[in-house]
């Protein structure tokens, strides 16, 4: 039975397109977008069940008319980044909840982490993840799969049962393959699939030298009730004594020292093996202006083996050129045995200095960096250097987050943070927004979503760019509450979530 679904009234927002019009979507697909003010459903509907006509459908059907109210209809979001706990760890978030938070943020598809209770380190664990998840009806998973079995930085064997069309992506992420060798040996193999590798680029020896200093710091801030999830907290530093603050921010600074080092000198590190590997290599939360220009420095040796000259480096054809690259089709690269290379920002390293208070103590991987990283960051941001946006929603309990457990609950105010730091700062406007949120997570991972198009799947999102509102994490959906956004006033809100046309959030 046909199934069609016409929003109008609306504000069409994708990477190419900012205009107002209407949408039909016919059982699960855009079919055909109508630009022009039109606020009236019987003369839409005309044209709609024109287009309609030519396919071939009878007119007994009904439309489903939804009325955008002038807001902005765009791509449904996709989070290349995401922990959802499931299997094994659902006392912190679980398939259910992990994925009414992601709709109730606008996201229509996630990547979940394999870094699970056993680790996901087989074809078959993940499909079942997926099947899983697609039971409950709401945000589509994708469950990546660990580089090396059961993150025991050895075993790489079960890659070479993996399929790219059911596993795009393989990561160690929470972890770093400490084995130069044993990387290159994946990389290779993932190569030979057309696989991504995502690396969570931190060397493990710096990271396990930065965690005496962190553990330390740590328990000084529980003996004062200080917060490790960045929340302002005025009232318990006034029961500090200033030498023991100055101590526990000492050690934090010094461990945070130590982690920038370990990501920079990681990150060059995969670079490097990736080349040689001729693999396509995806760098998760990017932080430190090193690794960026590390990683500029590698798109710099593509565009150039790709005819663009070097001395043209400073002028606006590179700009250009990275462009050009986040428009390519990278599922097809990645089949190629070609070097690429990507990168994605997290909402908390973009809106967020490490260097100031209340966020000196937050506790996150990587932490939240030096403000001189964070304009480093936004630069890359601004000239194309940085393909993808994704949240790291890293939910813990209460007790674990106290504790020092690294990261925060990111899925249902990523839309906001990113709107209200990076368009409404201008730095970038809202179609290169939707491309850094939807259209290039999808050619990443060979997904037909991401953009308004006929024959794209009808993944849409509509959202209040304007609409203020407080974050209160009581009210997520999420399990997870530590957020470093909690009490902070945000412009940007996720109004509804279509998912294969179906509406199936409505806030």
């Amino acid at each position: 039975m046909t199934h069609a679904l016409l929003i109008y009234n609306a504000r069409l927002l994708d990477e190419a397109t900012d205009s107002p019009g209407a949408l039909l979507a016919v059982n699960g697909k855009i079919r055909a977008l109508f630009h022009g003010y039109f606020t009236n459903f019987s003369t839409v509907e005309r044209l709609a069940k024109a287009v309609m006509a030519e396919d071939g459908c009878k007119d007994d059907y009904g439309i489903e008319a939804f009325d955008a109210r002038r807001l902005t209809v765009t791509p449904a979001f996709i989070d290349m980044h995401v922990h959802l706990r499931d299997p094994g760890q659902t006392h912190k978030e679980d398939l259910n909840s992990g994925l009414h938070a992601a709709v109730a943020g606008g996201y229509g598809t996630v990547v979940a982490m394999p870094n699970t209770a056993p680790v996901v380190s087989s074809a078959e664990a993940a499909l079942e993840v997926n099947r899983r998840a697609e039971e409950l009806r709401l945000a589509r998973v994708i469950q990546s799969v660990s580089i090396t079995s059961g993150f025991g930085g050895i075993d790489i064997s079960h890659l070479d049962k993996l399929d790219a069309g059911q596993v795009p992506l393989i990561t160690e992420d929470g972890h770093e393959v400490a084995s130069a060798a044993i990387m290159l040996a994946a990389m290779k193999k993932a190569a030979q699939r057309g696989i991504i590798v995502s690396c969570h680029c931190e060397d493990p020896e710096l990271a396990a030298a930065a965690r005496t200093y962190r553990v330390s710091a740590l328990a000084k801030m529980l003996r004062f009730g200080l917060s490790a999830s960045g929340a302002d907290e005025k009232s318990a530093l006034r029961s500090v004594p200033k030498a023991m603050l100055e101590e526990i921010d000492v050690g934090l600074e010094k461990a945070n020292r130590l982690l920038a080092l370990a990501e920079n000198t990681a990150t060059e590190r995969n670079i490097a093996l990736a080349r040689e590997a001729g693999c396509a290599i995806h760098i998760a939360h990017i932080s430190t202006a090193r690794a960026i220009e590390a990683v500029r420095n590698a798109k710099l040796d593509v565009l150039e083996e790709q005819g663009y000259l070097l001395e043209d480096a400073e002028s606006d054809a590179y700009d250009d050129a990275f462009d050009a690259q986040s428009h390519a089709d990278f599922s097809e690269q990645a089949e190629d045995g070609a070097f690429r290379i990507t990168c994605e920002a997290t909402p908390h390293h973009i809106a967020l200095c490490g260097d100031e208070e209340p966020f000196i103590r937050a506790i996150v991987n990587p932490p939240l960096r030096p403000e001189s990283d964070r304009f480093a960051l936004l630069e890359a941001i601004r000239d194309g250097l940085v393909d993808v946006i994704s949240t790291d929603h890293a939910p813990h309990t209460p007790p674990e987050k106290s504790a020092g457990s690294p990261g925060f609950t990111g899925l249902e105010t990523a839309y906001a943070v990113c709107n209200t730091v990076l368009v409404r700062g201008g730095h970038i406007d809202a179609r290169r927004l939707s491309q850094l949120m939807s259209a290039n997570p999808a050619r990443l991972l060979g997904l037909n979503k991401g953009i308004l198009k006929s024959g794209c799947d009808a993944d849409i999102a509509v959202v209040d760019p304007d609409e203020e509102w407080t974050v209160d994490p009581s009210l997520f959906c999420s399990k997870g509450r530590a957020t470093p956004f909690e009490g902070r006033t945000l412009v940007g809100k996720v109004r509804n979530v279509f998912l294969a046309g179906l509406n199936i959030f409505e806030a």
